[in-house]
């Protein structure tokens, strides 16, 4: 079966309209785990991105033993140090959707990490280093396929082929394949990332996105998605809607900053188009 293509009017009024009278705690919080030595912008990225997707309220858990307590261009973000055991204090605070792997590095402190997300008694998003170590240990592979809470993949066709132990090139040739088989071995909803990135539902429907371009092949373009998922998804979106509408808007913003140049993008400036691209399509429902 040929997959369906994602479309604005399909995406664009997911997000339900908030009220005048609202307050952030109406519009869930996210918990993002990464940042290892040398790797910090990674989660940071995730995180403002999460924040300007409308998340309520941000927590950024930070590996890195240097790292910063505040993140000076978004002070609104709330940062731990994970390694001096803060993580360990707040796992069970009441949070809607736990992001891990964002330059989270793959040692013992992540892999400790990782196992407790695993756990986590709601929504989690894995990208990046979750993937890889998923990859890597059979545990963390029994622990994923045996959760009861939603779970959202995001590997880019690398991550694929060690999560399913082939080769990029027997990703690239049948991604559709690759993709649903990701999707059923692990009971997650997916997107494989790339050029016309594929997603598949927990049904095991399949959707490709048509938006995004060449510029987008930068750093942190991965770790901006992943925000956008989870902070959707906090908002009270199916994890598959989340998905869907996190694709094509993240794409779609791509498309935007490609009409001045595709020439140095980056994943910052990406963040602030999506919002503008998302606040037109709210704006424009909601008139």
């Amino acid at each position: 079966m040929n997959p369906k293509v994602i479309t604005e009017t399909q995406v664009a009024s997911l997000l339900p309209t908030r009220p005048n009278d609202s307050h952030k705690g109406q519009f869930g919080s996210v918990s993002i785990i990464g940042g290892a030595s040398g790797m910090i912008g990674a989660a940071i990225l995730a995180a403002r991105a999460a924040l300007k997707m409308g998340a309520g309220c941000v927590h950024v858990y930070l590996l890195a033993k240097n790292a910063p307590s505040i993140d000076l261009a978004q002070p609104e973000l709330m940062i731990h140090n994970a390694a001096e055991g803060m993580l360990e204090n707040h796992i069970t605070h009441a949070c809607d959707v736990w992001l891990a792997g964002c330059g989270m590095g793959t040692d013992g402190d992540a892999q400790e990490l990782l196992k407790k997300c695993l756990l986590h008694s709601g929504a989690l998003v894995l990208d990046a280093d979750a993937l890889n170590l998923i990859a890597q240990h059979p545990a963390f592979q029994a622990q994923l396929i045996t959760r009861k809470y939603p779970t959202v993949l995001t590997p880019h066709p690398g991550e694929a082929a060690r999560l399913l132990n082939c080769s990029t090139t027997d990703i690239q040739n049948n991604r559709t394949a690759a993709a649903r088989q990701l999707a059923r071995h692990f009971s997650c909803s997916v997107v494989l990332k790339g050029a016309h990135s594929l997603c598949v539902a927990m049904d095991g429907s399949l959707f490709i996105n048509l938006t995004g371009n060449a510029g987008m092949s930068a750093p942190g373009m991965g770790d901006v998605l992943a925000g956008m998922v989870a902070a959707f998804i906090a908002q009270g979106l199916s994890p598959d809607d989340a998905l869907r509408l996190a694709v094509y808007l993240h794409g779609a913003a791509g498309d935007q900053l490609a009409q001045k140049t595709t020439l140095g993008m980056t994943a910052s400036e990406l963040t602030g188009a999506a919002r503008e691209r998302l606040h037109l399509w709210l704006s424009t429902r909601d008139a």
